[in-house]
């Protein structure tokens, strides 16, 4: 299946003060994984590290420029919620951020309430593989627009050459195994009405070695919609490489910008030499 890059593709909401406009440039998304209300960065969904307090990284990000920030919570439970709301409000309030929430999201009433609190779009995880009609719940009721699911995949053989790579799709953060195949439900995904698939691959999660283009490559030529990578940034090549041979129509960091080493608008000006400027292309349903 031909899959175009779409680099500008998220559109306005009225109900968010007009964030969320069309952008003409590569969509590089800081990630902040939330636990107990700190930021962490680990190696593949491991050896968890403090990276800060989540308001002052939102708001540092927002003077780099960003548009978009994903707030994951990797230790989501009722009881943190409202946590989690309270930090949605303060930084829809001190930013113009476009914010995507994840992390304990179960129900249509949870998607409201993190709307309501300010989140333009809710990535749903777990969930969608234990109940995939809320995906198609979520779309009827909020729109499409507004669901994102997130992918944690991790190769079945390490050892395969990548060509012959198939990838299990986990969920529970990563520690239980689904048996399901990565490419066969990001598919399902695109049916059932999600906007936009946020894919990490948990073999290159947090190793700086690069993106999982393998996995990339099998996903986004199996589904139109738009998909983030994730899993993997050391380096500005790295972001390129996923955006080009990767097929991704957006990238998230977490590692690369927490430790200081390189900048948004840095990014951006080496993939601007490296001629990936933006792109008209117009893919997936983001408008329903």
């Amino acid at each position: 299946m031909q899959h175009s890059n779409n680099f500008g593709k998220i559109k306005s909401n009225s109900g968010t003060r007009g964030r969320c406009v069309q952008m003409s440039y590569p969509r590089i998304i800081p990630c902040l994984d939330l636990r107990e209300g700190r930021v962490v960065t680990g190696i593949q969904f491991s050896q968890l590290r403090d990276a800060g307090d989540p308001l002052e990284l939102a708001s540092f990000y927002a003077r780099e420029g960003a548009d978009e920030l994903f707030l994951l919570d990797i230790a989501a439970t009722p009881a943190s919620r409202p946590l989690t709301c309270s930090l949605i409000r303060d930084i829809s309030s001190a930013t113009d951020l476009c914010l995507t929430v994840g992390g304990g999201i179960d129900s249509a009433a949870v998607i409201e309430e993190m709307l309501k609190s300010g989140a333009h779009r809710v990535s749903l995880g777990s969930a969608a593989l234990d109940n995939p009609s809320l995906i198609e719940e979520g779309a009827r009721l909020f729109g499409s627009r507004h669901l994102v699911v997130a992918i944690d995949a991790r190769r079945t053989a390490p050892a395969q050459p990548e060509e012959n790579a198939r990838y299990e799709v986990y969920k529970g953060g990563g520690r239980r195994p689904t048996g399901r195949d990565a490419v066969e439900w990001a598919a399902e995904v695109e049916r059932r009405g999600a906007a936009e698939i946020l894919l990490t691959s948990m073999n290159t999660d947090g190793t700086r070695q690069g993106y999982d283009l393998a996995l990339l490559k099998a996903v986004t030529a199996a589904v139109t919609l738009p998909v983030i990578a994730s899993g993997g940034a050391g380096r500005p090549e790295h972001l390129f490489d996923a955006l080009t041979a990767g097929g991704a129509d957006a990238v998230l960091a977490a590692s690369i910008l927490h430790d200081g080493n390189y900048s948004i608008r840095g990014i951006r000006a080496f993939l601007a030499g490296k001629g990936l400027t933006g792109s008209t292309a117009v893919k997936g349903n983001t408008e329903s």
